[in-house]
């Protein structure tokens, strides 16, 4: 009888070991995996961290959402003492931009939170909670402010939502990472006592908010090539519709470094911003990226001997701008423009020529 007590508590010690040791390597609170592969990341904040990310892991394109915070000034900043250091609860989305687009991601984003909200989001009160987009470049900076605009008229309505320049990005503590998955049951009790889903719902209802809609351009019809001929002049054409390429140092932006946009000489869509152009040396414009990553096309160009160069385009009037090479400040791209291809529009000629959404740019 003794020996059989003994093998059973034997038993019973090797099945306690094994499920300590299933546990330690599914343990949560672990670092998870450095991600491999070119991904893009974002920084949005919605209230407790804990539901914000557990939203954007459910959306499809995101790789992984981490907790954390952000907005203040002090330094390594910890869940005691955060706020007074003057940041916020924030998530870093970190997602695959061919899965998944920025657009889609600030969609996502507002319907998840209460826009309303000037005094936290929720049950959680206070500036630590309050909602904000950081931005990280005019691109970014460009499309939240616009999305917040169509959230105001969706909702008829005052946006609190801040939409703030990133400073830096603070890593909250292990516990906190996955929080909706290692404590479900706390979590799930907590979220549904705080309101979140049913004041969402009260918010947003039926309400659409589509900001990812095609551009005013998306309707444009190109001129027949005899009306091209009319409108532009001989260089113009060799280059937007004979893909030719223009004098280097003889044309007309090359050195300009008056405050603008640049517009498509055939549609006038927006292309490119003087916050982006630098100096190249090669006597053409030059930028370091266009002002929306979906303002041109890139294609592969093998017309020359030399080898592929990648072509850029305008999407809808689908003019030859240029080329783009990998060889840009800081280890940026250079986005080798053609004068001809461009019409410029300075920063105090934006809202007469119908271009005031990008006066935010200068400010």
């Amino acid at each position: 009888m003794k020996n059989k007590i003994k093998i059973i508590g034997l038993i019973l010690i090797v099945i306690i070991g094994i499920i300590f040791i299933l546990n330690m390597f599914n343990d949560k609170t672990m670092d998870k995996p450095h991600l491999e592969g070119d991904f893009s990341e974002s920084i949005f904040a919605g209230g407790c961290f804990w539901c914000v990310e557990s939203d954007f892991e459910k959306l499809p394109g995101v790789i992984d959402v981490v907790s954390g915070y952000s907005g203040g000034d002090g330094e390594n900043p910890n869940y005691e003492d955060y706020i007074s250091k003057g940041h916020i609860e924030v998530v870093k989305v970190i997602y695959n931009e061919t899965q998944v687009s920025y657009e889609e991601l600030l969609e996502y984003f507002w319907m998840h939170i209460d826009p309303l909200d000037d005094g936290g989001q929720f049950c959680d009160r206070g500036y630590a909670y309050s909602s904000a987009i950081f931005y990280q470049n005019s691109n970014e900076e460009i499309l939240a402010k616009e999305s917040k605009k169509k959230v105001e008229e969706v909702l008829s309505g005052k946006v609190a939502t801040s939409i703030l320049e990133l400073n830096k990005f603070f890593k909250a503590e292990n516990y906190h990472q996955d929080y909706y998955e290692k404590n479900s049951l706390k979590y799930t009790t907590y979220r549904r006592l705080c309101g979140r889903d049913n004041r969402v719902e009260e918010v947003w209802g039926n309400k659409v908010l589509n900001i990812n809609d095609e551009s005013d351009y998306s309707d444009f019809i190109k001129p027949s090539d005899e009306e091209l001929k009319e409108m532009l002049s001989d260089i113009q054409y060799k280059v937007t519709q004979k893909d030719g390429t223009e004098p280097s140092y003889r044309n007309e932006y090359w050195d300009n470094e008056e405050e603008g946009i640049y517009v498509d000489i055939v549609s006038g869509e927006t292309l490119f911003s003087s916050k982006d152009k630098f100096v190249s040396g090669t006597g053409w414009p030059s930028f370091t990226k266009p002002i929306s990553s979906k303002a041109v096309v890139e294609k592969e160009d093998d017309s020359l001997f030399l080898g592929k160069r990648i072509e850029v385009r305008s999407k809808y009037a689908d003019s030859h701008l240029g080329h783009v090479f990998d060889d840009g400040p800081n280890g940026s791209l250079r986005y080798c423009m053609n004068s001809a291809a461009l019409s410029f529009i300075p920063k105090d000629k934006l809202a007469e020529n119908g271009y005031e959404e990008y006066l935010e740019l200068f400010e």
